[in-house]
């Protein structure tokens, strides 16, 4: 499993943001959709029949500088210093998918995978390939495909993700 942008992909599947536990929020891509998965969210989406999906309030990250870029390191030490001295890692934050259909828009939860955030360019790339998902121009099978060839424990490089973001893009 590996986050890659806004994807967790595993060997058999492709989810926005992280993958769900249990019966927590979570969206699922497959070559045939969208999936809501979770107990308060339900909704099966064919392709063919959506119009977007959009994706709100997900953590990005901006460029920090200067003395920014050094709270983020502090606060990065504080988080681990924490959970070593036996706290609990914050919950990730929840963001927003909008599905939208001939019907309507369903508004679905999913848990970022980035804890701190997402960079900017694979939040852009993520975007973009969704609405290349939408419009048929490319297809989740090639997420999955390397899923399933790709077995990585782990984050990957942030320029490793995003050159794959651009692959499947391309392709």
């Amino acid at each position: 499993m590996a986050m890659v942008g806004l994807f967790w992909i595993t060997e058999k599947s492709v989810y926005i943001g992280a993958e769900p536990a249990g019966y927590g929020p979570g969206v699922r891509l497959t070559a045939d959709g969208v999936e809501a998965l979770g107990t308060d969210q339900e909704g099966c989406w064919a392709w063919a029949d959506v119009r977007s999906v959009d994706v709100h309030f997900a953590p990005v990250r901006r460029k920090a500088s200067g003395w920014k870029a050094v709270g983020r390191v502090l606060g990065t030490a504080l988080d681990v210093v924490d959970v070593v001295l036996g706290g609990t890692p914050e919950t990730p934050p929840v963001f927003e998918v909008h599905v939208e259909t001939a019907d309507g828009t369903t508004e679905l939860d999913a848990y970022a995978a980035a804890s701190r955030g997402y960079t900017e360019s694979e939040y852009d790339l993520s975007v973009t390939l969704l609405q290349r998902f939408v419009t048929g121009i490319a297809d989740v099978s090639a997420l999955l495909e390397w899923g399933c060839t790709h077995v990585v424990e782990g984050t990957l490089g942030r320029e490793e993700r995003e050159a794959l973001l651009r692959g499947w893009l391309e392709a």
